[in-house]
């Protein structure tokens, strides 16, 4: 039976060395050897108002740019004033989605 070892004066090749160190097929690493990071110490949910208010202006802001265009608005006619109202609040509705956690 042929002996597995190499004799002393060669050298190995150096292939297999990532081989060796990976683990085996099937097995998950050990639990030291993966870094999670720790969670961070001010992980809280936004206040009720941020979800409330956020929600609040994008539908508002849709239904003045709707409204403006199907002429149901004061006026009767469709009128810049209410597509900018309808604007700003859509922006302001999409700024406060940025503080919702």
């Amino acid at each position: 039976m042929p002996s597995s070892k190499k004799p002393a004066g060669q050298k190995s090749s150096g292939r297999n060395k990532a081989a060796a160190k990976a683990p085996a097929p099937g097995r998950r690493p050990s639990k030291g050897s993966r870094y999670t990071a720790p969670k961070p110490k001010t992980d809280s949910s936004s206040p009720l108002w941020v979800p409330v208010s956020m929600f609040t202006c994008l539908v508002l802001g849709v239904a003045v740019i709707a409204g403006n265009y199907m002429q149901l608005l004061p006026g009767g006619e469709v009128s810049n004033n209410f597509l900018l109202i309808g604007l700003v609040l859509l922006v302001a509705g999409f700024v406060l989605s940025t503080f919702f956690r």
